[in-house]
């Protein structure tokens, strides 16, 4: 017996030490990402006009399919504010030749989906299903796209699903926040209005929904976009004999929205809020500026990534909140940067002070390479993850279509995040992110946050300008 556990001790100091030698070495480097290669695509455009896309990608056995059209909520009228998301609840609805059932019987059983999305520029038709079904759903989501039945029996239905997802929308502290915050920045533009009340809804007839359909629909308007495994020649066919009876429609058209900056303070009150919901920035560059990447580099530095400073200062450091991060919106030939947190309401105050800290911080100090070199590498990581499945291509791809992009926007992406020096990141903070110039949304109890909030406005009033 002691023979037996002297090899058992002296095969446990063993393995501890193995264990010990395995800890002190240094692991192997992660691989740097490489550029995107956009795999090789089809395009062709029929001669009404709509565009389609084929790109084959990967070995799984099926296709994601896009049919998306340039008519959103921006296409709406100043009395229709909402009017684009019933319209494409109604589609769901059925076709003239097929019902909602029937449809859904139809995808199921080639092994898919069919959804319908509104958004603020285009409605997405996305569909996807084993690849032997892909001419197949091509032509039923060509169905849906031409003949919708916008059944009047299911309009109050939706209507009313719509109310019930809008109320609880605006319930949220963080929406009413970001409501203001875009009326703000966009008041005179689609971009800038708040959701639709139960008055607005109520108001909206069958009629508007398919006045809205024949003026805002058409071929000119429409992208397809297939990625995944498929027969070229087949999906092209199906493309063609499915949509080139599709009306021509009206001409690409999305009002250009012309941000304001105004350095201003909105307060919501929210009585008993043992939280207060801030959202504080201003207009920025759009994808197509030259500056976009390194500013982009520098929101995932600043506030836009899990270790970055606001993150760590605020949320680890401070304790003050759970969740802030910093984002920058992408409009159509806009855009916007911005910085959101719930921070609890006796460090209102505390919370502002130390974001713009930060901002002014990175304005006049360019971060070590080390820091960079892992901010970079977390946002090419993040850009090679968006292009490793069908629907991310598809994505990538509408990107580029939406704001007229070139292919080298993607192409060389991976190159550009790395190009961005320290330097640079400082320079485009002070040149873009002025604490002064920025709009200020809070949602909290007023008496409780109205002191704090007065106090930090006469701070950032004597802050001296920053200068690079």
């Amino acid at each position: 017996m002691k023979k037996i556990i002297s090899i058992s001790l002296s095969a446990l100091l063993a393995f501890s030490a193995s264990v010990a030698t395995a800890q002190q070495q240094t692991p192997p480097e992660g691989g740097t990402p490489k550029d995107f290669t956009l795999p090789a695509k089809q395009e062709f455009t029929l001669p009404n006009g709509l565009e389609a896309t084929l790109v084959p990608y990967g070995e799984v056995p099926k296709v994601t399919i896009s049919v998306i059209v340039e008519a959103g909520n921006v296409h709406e009228g100043q009395d229709q504010n909402g009017l684009a998301d019933i319209v494409g609840g109604l589609m769901e609805e059925g076709t003239t030749t097929r019902s909602a059932t029937e449809i859904a019987d139809a995808v199921a059983r080639m092994g898919g989906s069919l959804s319908i999305s509104v958004g603020p520029n285009q409605t997405y038709i996305s569909g996807d299903a084993l690849s032997e079904y892909g001419p197949e759903l091509v032509a039923l989501m060509a169905d849906v796209l031409q003949n919708p039945a916008f059944p009047a029996s299911e309009l109050e239905r939706i209507k009313n699903d719509f109310k019930r997802r809008m109320n609880l929308a605006r319930a949220q502290p963080g929406t009413q926040a970001n409501e203001k915050f875009r009326a703000a920045l966009y008041p005179n533009h689609p971009y800038g209005r708040e959701l639709p009340d139960d008055k607005q809804i109520n108001a909206f007839t069958l009629e508007q929904v398919q006045d809205f359909y024949q003026k805002q629909f058409g071929a000119k308007r429409t992208n397809v976009y297939v990625a995944g495994k498929f027969d070229s020649g087949e999906m092209k066919e199906a493309i063609t004999s499915s949509l080139s009876e599709f009306r021509a429609g009206p001409e690409s058209s999305i009002p250009v929205a012309k941000p304001v900056t105004k350095g201003d303070m909105i307060v919501i009150d929210r009585p008993g809020a043992p939280q207060s919901t801030i959202v504080l920035g201003l207009p920025v560059v759009d994808p197509a500026h030259p500056d976009y990447v390194p500013l982009n580099v520098a929101n995932s530095l600043l506030g836009g990534s899990f270790g970055s400073r606001i993150t760590s200062n605020i949320r680890e450091d401070k304790g003050y909140t759970y969740s802030p991060y910093s984002s920058i919106s992408t409009r159509y030939k806009a855009g916007d940067w911005s910085e959101s947190a719930d921070v609890t309401t006796e460090h209102t105050g505390n919370s502002l002070r130390e974001i713009v800290y930060e901002i002014n911080r990175l304005s006049k100090e360019a971060p070590s390479e080390e820091e960079l070199e892992g901010i970079q590498n977390y946002e090419a990581g993040l850009f090679v993850l968006r292009n490793s499945t069908p629907g991310g291509i598809i994505g990538q791809l509408n990107f580029l279509d939406l704001h007229d992009l070139p292919e080298s926007f993607l192409t060389n992406q991976v190159q550009n995040i790395y190009a961005v020096t320290p330097e640079q990141v400082s320079e485009t903070t002070a040149k873009y992110l002025n604490p002064k110039d920025m709009t200020l949304v809070v949602v909290g109890d007023k008496k409780q946050i109205d002191k704090q909030l007065r106090q930090f406005q006469q701070e950032l009033k004597k802050q001296a300008p920053v200068t690079q």
